[in-house]
């Protein structure tokens, strides 16, 4: 890992997990209210859900920008990891419901007598974290051996992905699958044992979101700089010479898929208790697309990027919504137009170039 990042860089993920673990919960915590300084929760919020989809957007880079696979359906296993929480956060409700029974307030409704058989262990805070993990993962894994042996690549992998997120969509809008319908969960009330709306418990999972994205980062770097991440952009730059040489593509890109879709999963888990809602249309196509857009907007091959990217993007989202609602959906448009044309490496790549340029004045001049 020493060899992935230089002092410079070391010095930079020091000081945002110091920013993570210390100044977002003074300024949210200790400062107190009315100070120009003080992050309210509102802001608490958006930083942890940005800090999720920033996630999101890193482990599209991975596929995208360096194995040349573009996801249009991450959206799946963002809710997918997102479900698998939000299935304990709905046993956590306990008799707090509406019905004040043991069961969610959807299957009293719906005259439910006993839990489905994928809701055996969903009491279980460690056994729901390893399917957050487990199921995305073995989804994506089975799915990619398939696509990946059978050569599918380009805009036909694109739209498959698509394709398979929009049919998961449809069937979790379905009562009787046991996933709430299309209100899907809402109103948790504890995690762990705590009360899960409490400012303290805010920051936390703001923190643990922002940690979790620096140790992704952290891991991605590894790997893209690693003989296996040089066989990754070998794949995405010329595949058949790649198979040539003796390696095994499948492999490559099969393992790479699968781990990013862990990665939106582990996404999907922290956003859910933070934002209080999990429904199916985070498996939305539109959903997905937009983690390409952070990428593209940010700048692909990066790492950076992508974080940068997401950010932008929905901080820009957040202001737009208020100030100019009805326009927001043509500014992402016209965003994602001008940065295809214009800025093909993206924010990172254009701030690269204004540097260089102006490394290079002095010396033009001697």
């Amino acid at each position: 890992m020493s060899t992935a990042l230089g002092p410079r860089g070391w010095t930079a993920v020091l000081v945002c997990v110091l920013l993570l673990a210390v100044g977002v919960p003074s300024l949210a915590l200790v400062v107190p209210e009315g100070h120009a300084l003080h992050l309210g929760e509102f802001y608490v919020g958006l930083l942890g859900k940005i800090l999720c989809y920033a996630i999101c957007a890193l482990a599209i880079d991975l596929i995208w920008g360096y194995t040349g696979i573009l996801s249009l359906g991450h959206g799946l296993f963002f809710a997918l990891g997102g479900y698998a929480m939000g299935m304990y956060l709905m046993r956590q409700i306990g008799r707090d419901g509406q019905y004040k029974a043991d069961m969610p307030d959807f299957m009293v409704f719906l005259n439910w007598k006993e839990f489905p058989w994928h809701w055996i262990v969903s009491d279980s805070f460690f056994a729901q974290a390893l399917l957050v993990v487990l199921v995305p993962g073995v989804l994506a894994f089975i799915f990619g051996w398939f696509a990946f042996r059978s050569r599918i690549k380009g805009v036909y992998f694109s739209i498959i992905t698509q394709a398979l997120t929009y049919a998961a969509m449809l069937l979790f809008f379905r009562n009787e699958t046991g996933f709430g319908g299309n209100n899907g969960f809402t109103d948790f009330k504890r995690i762990l044992g705590m009360p899960i709306s409490t400012p303290g418990m805010r920051v936390t999972l703001c923190v643990l979101s922002g940690l979790v994205l620096v140790f992704f980062f952290l891991l991605a770097r590894v790997l893209v700089h690693s003989r296996y991440g040089r066989v990754l952009q070998a794949i995405r730059d010329a595949e058949s010479r790649v198979m040539f040489t003796g390696y095994d593509p499948v492999a490559y890109k099969l393992s790479i898929w699968t781990v990013s879709a862990v990665m939106c999963a582990v996404a999907g888990a922290l956003y859910v208790p933070q934002v209080g809602i999990i429904n199916p249309s985070e498996m939305s196509p539109a959903a997905s697309i937009e983690m390409a857009i952070w990428a593209a907007v940010g700048g692909r091959a990066t790492l950076v990027g992508p974080i940068v990217g997401a950010f932008f993007v929905n901080g820009a989202k957040s202001w737009f919504t208020v100030a100019f609602p009805e326009y927001w959906l043509y500014f992402l448009g016209l965003l994602f137009i001008a940065v295809t044309l214009f800025l093909p490496q993206g924010l990172v790549g254009l701030w690269k170039k204004l540097v260089s340029t102006r490394s290079s004045r002095p010396g033009e001049g001697a």
